[in-house]
């Protein structure tokens, strides 16, 4: 099975920790030339040293925020052309939404959040396309949440802007796959990052248990009875990003112990 990526061009967003830092990792350990892309610089050079350059890559990092989808587009345009660079991969991955019950949702909730998932996507995605099209190669992988199969209590905008990322994603993969480009979604379950941290936090507010009491109820819903760790979804990430997984396009792929109950 063809897992190499020596020679290929990631850009990979959100990658200053949890998933996002970890996808970056695991696509420089198969040989990509990885770009971080996310709003902390500092964090950004941390995460640049660590990933793998043992077959010769080289990394750097872009310094965008994705609450800020005008100004991020404009940036990373301007440092494609500068640098000339054609990208083979592209993860989108940002942070979510924050907990919350759609009732009492803002409006200005749901319009921060489709900015800073499908317009961002959107942007992105059309700054590496003709380059996906002259090199017949492209990933474009997007990290949702379970919720597009199950919407998740207590995440009502997270819900409703993951679902629209998926409805994307799946026009994006049936116009593109003529040109050697697949798009696909991960779909990671309960996963140790900050965001979990921060789910948890919230159940454990409105409920009044303790987090060892939340903690043993979100584990009990998964079938491998514990959380998932990033390099785990990231595992499957870089799968979708090799030349192993050509053929598959259009799909939403949990990465979740088995705890969507959906086919």
């Amino acid at each position: 099975m063809n897992l190499d990526l020596s020679g290929r061009n990631a850009l990979v967003g959100g990658s200053t920790q949890g998933i996002g830092r970890a996808v970056a990792l695991e696509l420089a350990s198969l040989g990509a030339n990885v770009t971080l892309l996310a709003r902390n610089e500092q964090q950004l050079a941390i995460v640049a040293a660590e990933l793998d350059t043992s077959r010769g890559q080289r990394h750097r990092y872009w310094v965008s925020d994705f609450a800020q989808p005008d100004q991020l587009r404009q940036t990373i345009a301007e440092q494609i052309a500068n640098t000339q660079t054609i990208f083979h991969i592209l993860i989108n991955n940002t942070g979510g939404p924050a907990a919350g019950s759609i009732s009492t949702a803002t409006a200005e909730s749901f319009l921060a959040a489709y900015q800073q998932h499908i317009v961002v996507n959107q942007y992105l995605a059309q700054l590496v396309l003709e380059g996906m099209k002259m090199a017949h190669y492209g990933r474009i992988i997007n990290i949702i949440s379970t919720s597009v199969k199950e919407p998740i209590e207590g995440l009502g905008v997270s819900n409703t802007t993951r679902a629209a990322v998926a409805a994307w994603a799946k026009t994006w993969a049936g116009e593109v796959a003529q040109y050697g480009i697949t798009v696909n979604n991960v779909l990671p379950g309960f996963t140790n990052t900050l965001r979990l941290q921060s789910i948890i936090a919230t159940k454990q507010a409105q409920s009044g248990q303790s987090e060892e009491a939340v903690i043993n109820v979100m584990k009990s819903y998964i079938p491998a009875r514990r959380f998932a760790d990033p390099a785990e979804v990231a595992a499957a990430v870089a799968f979708l990003a090799s030349p192993a997984a050509a053929y598959i396009n259009g799909v939403n792929l949990p990465v979740d112990g088995g705890r969507t109950k959906s086919m």
